[in-house]
């Protein structure tokens, strides 16, 4: 096997790989209606010899080369042809609906990378390329994670941050809807699956900053995801040593119904036992989606998307050992626990979209939506510490044993929280087109009311070598023990709060768009306005205020009459994110009604250029962004579990570049290369900047697919991330200013090998059993290929002696073999 001088350049080792390429196809499928919106049948679907015919209720399915661009050719013996020129990429199906008149008529091409998302900033993502990324948490948000704006430090969680935000403050749809998250999280176990269903997915978008008013109100980024309509029967599965799923497809006879429905189930046993802390913990997640829509004529569509979901942690950890320090004073911690955790999230989500298109210029939309979560985290766990020095003299026989104990302690934890939390939505959209659809016009109101009841009760006990240490804010005089101590006895921490909120909010937005020329080069413009307006009140709240923000936004493209396919971006606007309930609630529990919304102001310039590399399509992203926060609410991460001040007291910036190289780096696959510099700051209460918890200066991102020339059945798939160390943040009671270290850089690659059975399936005779499918691949998998310690963040520990308090890094899944079987109908 010859290997690829691609992969040699970016990789740590060499990983055989191919450069040689052999053609590929792609489906392309729809229905076919006339005038009257009644399905045509008898109609020729051609390209060059293949060809296909329409049935009675007009679909038809068609098998075509991919990586280039074909003319299809639809003959009828009373409609006038029609040819369109498409351009579809390995293993896609698409769907291409067509209307048929009496007038002779040249379809648009249909390519994948097209101008609207192009001049949008928006980045597209395949979904076969997020079925095939190996990854220890796989779905959409492990392939962000490969962009260079976005960071996230832990494998077991779907959370992720963009451009020096944090995890809340990403939007997220599923067929224009909004998806929320859960309240409670604590730790990055605790979310073994994203809301999406891979498998039901048809197309994924992603902007990083910059997006327009439509999209809702979040100062980070947007996830825009489309489930797949289904044109005709399929079934789909998946089976490995972390779970599995099932995926099923139809569409009535009349092509009027469809519907995709999946189950999945998740359990993240091979990989928390891969950590350092020793456990008794069979993390379990299932869930079950469905999508189902309904055509009844031209004018009317209408779909329900439903979610149920239920996440279970039985936690009994037993011990744990972590060394750190330097080479010349090595430290270990050894804990011993007692006790465990039981944690439970359940969530139903349920939705209706109906859309009405009134004519060719006017289109209506309605949604209304609801999400109704149950969460419950209860532990009792009791830690016994020990915190030495380790023998580090080579020859000894104690190398690598403690020898000397300058620290012990115990710990108690303790915690009984229940939050039932009712979000309610009700949203209706337009969008007009004026003068030939030189102009579009988008505007929408959406009402919310969240209703959040909420039990806190949190508290935590040290104790060192026998002597109660009682928490900073309380300031007694304490030298036990020379002096007997007279003073109270307190928890280190104690949180308890009862809250029950009610939060009604309206927004809305106008937005208009066009396209327009000068000279050669051309210009689009898009601009538009957000409101939101919200008040918060409930029981024992007082003073509660209605708060109302405007958020002005605007883009403009340019693509230059050059010889170059070039396109220049400038995005700014205002940004802002009223408060959710959790931004309500300071560290103590008491919810703060008036918390402001922060506020964002973006500046982003880009450059977008396509060309072609060894005969071979490249796509070259960079972007220049900087933005400028106001009202910032601070807050501390705990694992991913956010605590906020609620007092929006910093303000704070964020700068830096995004670069990505996507394309053909093998022939007929699409890999990528991302490089990020980003830099963010905070400045609490006109005390100076100091970095944000989220400020990742350096990033690098690789996601890599190759196949051997000589089997080409085999193929590779490699995600590769390195990130410079995040702050290590500090103890919720204490004063950030004086915890300023930072976690050791971030390196993770994770490597997968699959072997296709159906590889070129079309040359095989009919008949034959592989045909059946679509799909039929085994797989095996390689997480942390290098077996690197990544920490998500520090535990505090107290050296009672010497009065310090070590960061002891939290260390995330070390390496982890697991096998794949997927097929699909």
């Amino acid at each position: 096997m010859r290997t690829n001088k691609y992969f040699f350049i970016f990789f740590f080792f060499a990983i055989c790989s191919i450069t040689l390429a052999q053609n590929q196809t792609a489906k392309v499928a729809g229905i076919i209606l006339d005038e009257n919106n009644l399905p045509v049948e008898n109609v020729n679907v051609s390209y060059q010899t293949k060809t296909s015919t329409t049935s009675a209720d007009g679909f038809y399915e068609l098998t075509v080369p991919a990586n280039q661009r074909i003319v299809l050719v639809f003959t009828h013996i009373s409609l006038k042809s029609i040819t369109a020129t498409i351009q579809l990429k390995p293993g896609e199906n698409f769907e291409f609906n067509v209307v048929m008149n009496d007038k002779a008529e040249q379809l648009n091409d249909v390519v994948i990378t097209n101008d609207r998302k192009r001049v949008q900033g928006i980045t597209t993502i395949q979904p076969e390329v997020i079925r095939r990324n190996p990854s220890a948490n796989a779905g959409i948000e492990s392939v962000l994670k490969t962009f260079a704006g976005v960071n996230s430090n832990s494998e077991l969680s779907t959370q992720y941050a963009v451009r020096g935000g944090n995890y809340d403050e990403n939007l997220v749809y599923v067929n224009e809807i909004e998806v929320y998250r859960p309240f409670l999280i604590r730790s990055g176990q605790q979310e073994g699956l994203s809301f999406t269903n891979t498998d039901m997915v048809q197309n994924v978008d992603f902007s990083a900053g910059g997006f327009q008013a439509k999209f809702g109100d979040k100062l980070s980024s947007v996830l825009d995801i489309t489930y797949r309509k289904p044109t005709k029967f399929g079934l789909a599965a998946e089976a490995s040593f972390l779970g599995g799923s099932v995926t099923a497809e139809g569409v009535s006879k009349d092509k009027k119904w469809s519907a995709i429905g999946g189950i999945r189930y998740r359990d993240n046993s091979l990989l928390v036992n891969s950590q350092e802390t020793q456990t008794n913990f069979r993390p379990t997640f299932a869930d079950v989606q469905a999508n189902i829509n309904f055509t009844p004529n031209k004018k009317w569509q209408f779909s329900f998307l439903g979610n149920a979901s239920q996440n279970v942690y039985n936690y009994q950890p037993l011990t744990r050992q972590t060394n750190f320090g330097t080479i010349d004073e090595p430290i270990a911690l050894q804990v011993f626990y007692q006790g465990q955790e039981n944690d439970q999230y359940q969530t139903l989500f349920g939705a209706f979209k109906s859309t009405f298109t009134a004519n060719e210029n006017s289109i209506y939309k309605f949604i209304g939506s609801v999400y109704h979560t149950k969460e419950q985290e209860y532990f009792d766990i009791f830690a016994a510490y020990f915190l030495g020095e380790v023998d580090s003299n080579i020859g000894s026989e104690n190398l690598g044993n403690v020898v000397f104990n300058r620290g012990i302690g115990t710990q108690l934890n303790h915690a009984r929280n229940d939050l039932d939390a009712l979000f309610v939505n009700a949203e209706i959209k337009g969008t007009h087109f004026i003068k030939d659809k030189k102009h579009q016009i988008d505007w929408g109101f959406k009402y919310t009311r969240e209703n959040i009841r909420d039990r806190l009760v949190e508290w935590e006990v040290i104790d060192s070598a026998g002597f109660s240490i009682n928490p900073p804010i309380l300031d007694f005089p304490n030298d036990q023990p020379y002096t007997p101590y007279t003073g109270p006895l307190a928890p280190f921490q104690n949180v308890r709060a009862t809250n029950f909120i009610d939060i009604n909010r309206f927004s809305g937005y106008a937005q208009w768009n066009t396209k327009t020329s000068f000279g050669n080069n051309q210009l689009w413009i898009t601009a538009g306005a957000r409101f939101h307006h919200w008040m918060v009140s409930g029981r024992g709240i007082s003073g509660g205020k209605a708060q109302t923000v405007f958020s002005p936004r605007a883009q403009f493209a340019l693509k230059p009459d050059w010889d170059k396919d070039m396109l220049f971006r400038l995005s700014l606007g205002y940004y802002h994110q009223p408060p959710l309930y959790r931004e309500l609630r300071d560290f103590d529990g008491v919810v703060n009604p008036n918390v402001k919304a922060q506020q964002s102001i973006h500046f982003v310039l880009s450059n977008d250029y396509n060309f072609k590399m060894s005969n071979r399509p490249f796509k070259l992203v960079t972007e220049a962004y900087y933005k400028s926060m106001t009202d910032v609410n601070t807050y501390t991460l705990e694992n991913v579990r956010i605590r906020y001040r609620a007092n929006n007291n910093a303000e704070a910036y964020a700068y830096g570049l995004d670069m990505r190289l996507n394309g053909e780096f093998v022939p007929g696959t699409e890999s990528w290369l991302s490089f990020g510099y980003m830099k963010t700051e905070e400045n609490q209460d006109n005390r100076g900047f100091i970095a944000r918890p989220t400020d990742q200066r350096l990033k690098f991102g690789i996601l890599f697919q190759d196949y051997m020339p000589n089997l080409p059945n085999m193929k590779l798939y490699l995600n590769l991330v390195y990130n410079t160390g995040l702050p290590g943040g500090s103890p919720s009671y204490a004063d950030a200013y004086e915890y300023q270290n930072r976690l050791r850089d971030y390196r993770r690659a994770d490597v997968g090998f699959s072997y296709v059975f159906t590889e070129k399936n079309n040359e095989r005779p009919e008949g034959h059993w592989l045909r059946k499918f679509q799909d039929l691949s085994l797989g095996f998998e390689i997480f942390n290929l290098f077996n690197n310690q990544n920490a998500i963040t520090n535990t505090w520990v107290r050296d009672v002696y010497t009065k310090n308090q070590y960061a002891i890094p939290n260390f995330m899944t070390t390496r982890v073999f697991n096998i794949r079987f997927t097929a699909k109908l």
